[in-house]
């Protein structure tokens, strides 16, 4: 059986991974694109292969798909997600799941009620560098995320100048952030402290710039800086335990690449890791959940810890208080 997407928004993401990851899969091809603008969902259809372009949901829903992937800006997330549970058609969605974590809970009780798969897309916890950052280590201690970058000016539209739209560096990127600590540590965290900045990019009130201290259930500790502002910082993770450290270079992207150095008494080993590319094991492993066969890589209660963590670090730097991270999920997704 041939699974059908349907793609739910002519976005950049989609062009430069997604499409290529989906027809990687066997027995996977891409039926149809939406866009709110007829002539970009037609021209966007005609330059990547696609057979169907329309211009709204109801006629993306009412064509033949098995799954979407909703791409779109991030206040869309809520509407579009439910009206395609409601068609029965699984769904895959970028990070943040919606702009509040009640929504994002709504979006997962709703999968649940009707036997839909529901993924986010939080495509580092596929990296092969951060799956080899497992038991290495003794017990984990404390880690650190180093996430600023330099925004593409191709990028810097509604994530720099549109609050409604959910912009801003925290839920662009602390969400990513968020979620591969979860990942990496196998830990849930309770509590986080945060300060944003403006450092010039971003208008309308938005941050382009955050560094958050995280408290997990553990009693791990862990520090993230996130920028859209960076131009030459580099990215890494870095996990500190009692028999050793791990540290990461070059790994908070998009693409298969980076170092891992495992550092312990017995002196520096750099580790081996596969380089297979993240959003093709991300659609393999949510085909194989359309299919009864496990979880998505990120699965919607995963999408909800995220936002909930980013919700708390904006909660946080505007009070300047340290901000509890309660999902009211009963443990890791």
């Amino acid at each position: 059986m041939t699974v059908k997407w349907g793609l739910i928004g002519a976005s950049t993401i989609a062009r430069q991974f997604m499409i290529s990851a989906i027809r990687a899969q066997p027995n996977s091809e891409i039926a149809a694109v939406m866009s709110s603008s007829p002539e970009r969902a037609t021209s966007y259809a005609k330059e990547n292969g696609i057979p169907l372009a329309v211009s709204t949901l109801d006629e993306l829903l009412g064509s033949d798909i098995d799954a979407v992937y909703i791409s779109t800006t991030n206040e869309l997330h809520l509407e579009q997600a439910l009206a395609a549970i409601r068609a029965g058609k699984h769904v895959l969605c970028e990070k943040p799941l919606a702009l509040t974590s009640a929504d994002a809970r709504a979006m997962v009780a709703a999968a649940k009620a009707a036997g839909i798969v529901l993924g986010t897309n939080h495509h580092l916890r596929n990296a092969g560098s951060h799956r080899a950052m497992a038991s290495r280590i003794g017990r984990p201690i404390a880690a650190r995320v180093f996430h600023s970058v330099y925004l593409p000016e191709n990028l810097q539209g509604w994530r720099i100048t549109r609050p409604e739209a959910g912009g801003g560096v925290v839920l662009d990127i602390t969400v990513h952030d968020a979620d591969t600590l979860r990942f990496v540590l196998g830990d849930d965290p309770l509590e986080v402290s945060a300060f944003t900045q403006a450092a010039g990019m971003a208008a309308g009130g938005l941050e382009d710039g955050a560094m958050c201290i995280w408290r997990f259930k553990s009693g791990v500790i862990a520090q993230s800086h996130e920028g859209f502002t960076t131009k030459f910082a580099g990215t890494g993770f870095e996990v500190h335990g009692s028999e050793g450290s791990l540290i990461a270079k070059d790994v908070m992207t998009q693409k298969p690449i980076g170092s891992v150095l495992l550092r312990t008494a017995k002196g520096e080993e750099e580790l081996s890791f596969d380089r297979e590319d993240l959003y093709v094991r991300s659609l393999r492993q949510f085909h194989a959940a359309m299919r009864g066969e496990g979880q998505p890589s990120a699965t919607g209660e995963d999408g909800v810890w995220s936002l909930t963590s980013a919700e708390a670090a904006l909660q946080s730097a505007k009070s300047g208080k340290s901000a509890a991270i309660d999902p009211k999920l009963g443990g890791a997704g």
